[in-house]
C-alpha cells in the first residue's frame, strides 16, 4: 500500500512496500472505529458536521466553487517541501477524521480510498498514472465507475487545501491517508512529499491515460442476477462463476501493472 502511495516524480522504482501499514486497512471494522471527539474541532469539521447528512460534503462543495487548479494558480505544484508546513496539515487532518456526520463517524475509511484510487492507476512500465498529478480533480479521470463516491472524499479535504494552499492535492491526498491510517490505530508512517499536480487534463491523452487500472471487483463475473437465479451464478463448487478470470484481472492486470510480486500482492490482500 505504501509502495504504491509514495510514487512520485523523484523516483518511481525505489519505494518499499511498507507491510507495517497494512493491518489498520485490511484487518476489518476495527481499524476504522472512530475514536473519542477530539476536544477541539477544526473549522473544516465543525461546518461538515451538521447537519447530520452524508450529503452535506457534497453540498460544502458547491458552495466553495471549487477549481481543480487549486484556491491558488500561482506557483502551482511548485511548492517546496520546506514551504509547506506539513505538521500543521496533519494536525488540521487529525481534527477533520472524526465527523458524525459521516458513516460510521470516521471520515478515514474514504480518504484511505481516495488515496489508493488516485494511486492505482500507475503503470511501472511507461511511468504514468499514480498519485503524482491528482488527477481526479479533473472531469475524465473522476469519471471512472472505480471512482464512483470519491467526490465527496475531495469535498471533506478541500477546506484544508483552502487554509494551507501551498500543499498540492496530490500531496494533500496521500498524507490525509496516512493521517487516517495513524488516527485508526495504524502506524505512523513518514510522509515524502514532492508530488506535483496535474495543471490541466491534457494529461489524460498525452500519457495515453484509459479506463480499467483499477481493479474491478466483479470484471469477468457472470453479471448479478435476482436472488431467485442466484444459484445459476455459481458453479458446482459455489464459487461465482468467472472468478478465474478476476484473479487473473487483479493479478496480472493491476499489480504485476504496478510493479508488485506475487509476494507483495499476498501480503496486500490477504
Amino acid at each position: 500500500f505504501n509502495k504504491i502511495l509514495q510514487t512520485n516524480s523523484n523516483d518511481q522504482r525505489t519505494m518499499k512496500l511498507n507491510i507495517l501499514a497494512l493491518p489498520a486497512v485490511f484487518l476489518g471494522v476495527e481499524a476504522f472505529a472512530p475514536s473519542p471527539l477530539p476536544q477541539q474541532q477544526s473549522s473544516a469539521f465543525r461546518k461538515q458536521s451538521s447537519p447530520p447528512s452524508k450529503l452535506f460534503a457534497l453540498n460544502t462543495y458547491a458552495r466553495t466553487k471549487w477549481n481543480p487548479r487549486g484556491p491558488s494558480t500561482s506557483g502551482f505544484g511548485s511548492a517546496t517541501a520546506t514551504s509547506v508546513p506539513y505538521d500543521a496539515i496533519r494536525a488540521e487532518l487529525k481534527l477533520l477524521m472524526d465527523n458524525p456526520s459521516w458513516d460510521d463517524g470516521s471520515l478515514a475509511p474514504i480518504f484511505i480510498r481516495l488515496a489508493w484510487h488516485s494511486s492505482g492507476t500507475y503503470d511501472a512500465a511507461t511511468g504514468t498514472g499514480g498519485s503524482n498529478g491528482a488527477g481526479m480533480r479533473f472531469a475524465t479521470e473522476a469519471a471512472d465507475p472505480e471512482n464512483a463516491g470519491l467526490e465527496v472524499a475531495r469535498a471533506f479535504l478541500e477546506p484544508v487545501k483552502c487554509k494551507f494552499p501551498s500543499i498540492s492535492y496530490s500531496d494533500l491526498w496521500i498524507l490525509a491517508a496516512y493521517v487516517g491510517l495513524e488516527h485508526t490505530g495504524g502506524p505512523v508512517i513518514p510522509f515524502q512529499p514532492g508530488r506535483v499536480d496535474h495543471p490541466d487534463e491534457s494529461y489524460w491523452e498525452s500519457k495515453n491515460m484509459s479506463y480499467g487500472r483499477l481493479p474491478a471487483a466483479e470484471k469477468y463475473c457472470c453479471p448479478h442476477l435476482d436472488d431467485s437465479n442466484v444459484s445459476s451464478s455459481l458453479d458446482e463448487t459455489g464459487k461465482v462463476k468467472g472468478w478465474e478470470g478476476l484473479c487473473t484481472h487483479v493479478r496480472n492486470e493491476v499489480f504485476y501493472r504496478m510493479g508488485f510480486n506475487d509476494q507483495e500482492i499476498v501480503a496486500l490482500l490477504c
